[in-house]
């Protein structure tokens, strides 16, 4: 892991094509904006993490739980 300070207005590039700067610091937080090509994805870690929690989650439901579920939103 790469850390260095920076400051307001300060800014870094990863792989030549995205931009990362300070915007702005407050005593418990930092706003920063990236500017990326389309085809980069940026997410937060949290969303991220959950993301593959709920995917874990899916591959770990038994094929008779799913046919309830299924029947469940029929009668719907």
């Amino acid at each position: 892991m790469l850390v260095i300070r920076r400051r307001t207005g300060d800014g870094l590039v990863i792989a030549g094509n995205v931009e990362i700067e300070i915007l702005e610091i407050s005593p418990t937080r930092v706003k920063i904006g990236i500017s990326a090509p389309d085809s980069i994805t940026i997410l937060r870690k949290e969303v991220q993490l959950t993301r593959q929690q709920n995917i874990n989650a899916a591959h770990n439901i038994s094929s008779a739980t799913l046919s309830v579920l299924a029947g469940k939103l029929r009668s719907k």
